[in-house]
């Protein structure tokens, strides 16, 4: 290796380094990491369905911010009950012809959450929407933007829901 390669080298690293400490020092982290209380360690998601975009949206930033979910409501020392968890559509425009021109998403949540021997959070109920046009040539790709739309919906409410967990 050539001392002007090496030097190059050395450069990168050193600039790596200091790039590395300037993220760490401000606080940046990546998204998803939020650090939970001792109290939700072990959580227990009270649920009817175990199967919707948000259930399953919340299982994962739960796992990814460190609690570890079980299945027995004992041994846990948090229970997070779903109370409601709905999404459909809504007609927002129609045309002159009377026919549909934009529909609203929306997902709806209601939630609380229990420690051992308290209540932690009494039920709160969230709700996001997002508007999207409606074309009736092409229904397919508005049925998958609709299913993509309530995918992220769910995704943004588990990350409310976690972020408030967070502040326990």
């Amino acid at each position: 290796m050539t001392p002007s390669a090496s030097f190059r080298r050395s450069r990168w690293l050193l600039l790596s380094i200091c790039l590395a400490s300037l993220l760490a020092g401000c606080g940046w982290r990546l998204q998803g990491t939020t650090k939970l209380s001792p109290v939700m360690a072990t959580t227990y998601v009270d649920t009817q369905d175990r199967y919707t975009d948000f259930n399953r949206a919340l299982r994962e930033s739960l796992e990814a911010s460190g609690a570890r979910l079980t299945n027995n409501e004992n041994e846990a020392t948090a229970v997070l009950k779903i109370i409601k968890d709905e999404s459909g559509q809504r007609v927002l425009t129609v045309s002159g012809r009377n026919t549909p021109e934009e529909y609203e998403v929306f997902y709806t949540i209601e939630y609380s959450v229990n420690g051992r021997t308290e209540e932690l959070i009494a039920p709160e109920k969230l709700e996001l929407t997002r508007d999207y046009s409606y074309d009736e040539t092409a229904v397919l790709a508005k049925q998958k933007e609709q299913s993509i739309l309530r995918e992220a919906l769910a995704r943004d409410l588990a990350g409310q829901v976690v972020r408030r967990l967070a502040a326990l």
